[in-house]
């Protein structure tokens, strides 16, 4: 009998030491593990709110996109465009046709800096910022004292300026010509092949004038407004989302996960772990660590008062579930489900139930 009582206290020490794939509780922030430069802070419905207010990290908080404006359906004329005139003439004395010839082609000139192209007997003429229509109208108006039947027919090859450059994350990446003012973004993509399959939730990048917007590609699709009309000069890149946070301890899976939306709260992440392990978990230790830049440091609830900060949630109560589900998780987030200390001692208790019916047949 002694002898398994021995074993008993040994059976129990090894259930007590169990392996965990992550720390419980106390072991976060417990008094004793908490050092003075860590803030811990409780979530629930009143401090989410203020939360949402504090500087973000890991990005600029959100995705920068424009509204969409349509344009008119004519191009305009811009410099680096090729301009072909044809100049028909039934005259017999035309100076700008041959004596059987009715009509000429004019060699391609390309729409100076200044925004001039070169017609003969005419010399320069402004044509940048005109419609071809127009631009065929002011030219054919200043060859009428030279040919008075004279009737020009314009045609622009677009530059540039007047196209679009789909530089990456497309099956077909290439400078595409616009076909007037009102050409749209996934326009521009179907026409470059559509996204590459290889991209993992695809950030659509336009860059314009020094500028850069970006939006998921998911948003995009789904939202019409969000299909902004392209300009002369856009660069397109098609990249996947890098933003990612860290999941550990008792979820269904431990792993860097990267941000299928643009907001992502403390459930949905939770969600797309796979939820808590029923086995394992504890629902009253769920944690997010957040580490702020130091010039994000406040002293009142503005913004956190230490640059580490654990943010704590307890699903079991209600205020904290509506907290969690306004929490926004940020990139660079380690997301912790706490082991819960009660399964190790329901361990032991059925290691002990098993060894005295061990004894209970040896007896």
């Amino acid at each position: 009998m002694y002898r398994i009582a021995a074993l008993v206290s040994l059976m129990l020490l090894s259930a007590c030491a169990l392996p965990r794939s992550g720390p419980i509780a106390s072991e976060i922030v417990g008094e004793s593990n908490v050092p003075e430069d860590i803030q811990v802070q409780v979530v629930d419905r009143v401090s989410a709110k203020n939360i949402s207010g504090w500087p973000k990290s890991g990005w600029h908080g959100h995705y920068h996109w424009f509204a969409r404006s349509p344009g008119p359906k004519s191009r305009l004329i811009q410099t680096g465009d090729l301009v072909t005139l044809t100049v028909w003439d039934n005259q017999d004395n035309s100076l700008l046709l041959g004596p059987a010839e009715r009509s000429t082609p004019l060699r391609p000139v390309e729409v100076t800096e200044a925004g001039t192209i070169f017609v003969p007997y005419v010399d320069d003429i402004m044509v940048s910022g005109l419609t071809p229509y127009q631009a065929r109208e002011k030219i054919q108006g200043q060859l009428s004292p030279i040919a008075p039947s004279a009737q020009v027919q314009i045609d622009v090859s677009p530059g540039p300026q007047n196209s679009v450059d789909v530089v990456t994350g497309v099956a077909t990446p290439s400078r595409l010509p616009l076909a007037d003012r009102n050409v749209s973004i996934l326009s521009v993509l179907a026409q470059s092949g559509g996204v590459s399959d290889a991209l993992e939730n695809p950030l659509v990048r336009l860059q314009r004038q020094g500028k850069s917007y970006e939006i998921p590609l998911d948003s995009l699709l789904k939202d019409p407004s969000k299909n902004v009309i392209v300009r002369g000069g856009d660069q397109i890149i098609v990249e996947e989302d890098e933003r990612y946070f860290i999941a550990m301890g008792a979820t269904e899976t431990e792993r860097q996960v990267f941000f299928n939306q643009e907001n992502i709260t403390a459930m949905e992440a939770v969600t797309m772990l796979g939820g808590l392990d029923a086995a394992r978990a504890n629902p009253q230790g769920l944690y997010i660590l957040r580490t702020y830049d130091s010039d994000d440091v406040r002293s009142d609830v503005t913004g956190p008062n230490q640059q580490h900060v654990v943010f704590s949630f307890d699903l079991t109560k209600s205020d904290s579930l509506f907290g969690a589900s306004a929490f926004q998780v940020q990139p660079g987030d380690i997301v912790v489900a706490s082991e819960s200390a009660v399964r190790p001692a329901q361990a032991a208790i059925a290691l002990v139930g098993s060894l005295f019916a061990i004894s209970n047949v040896f007896n």
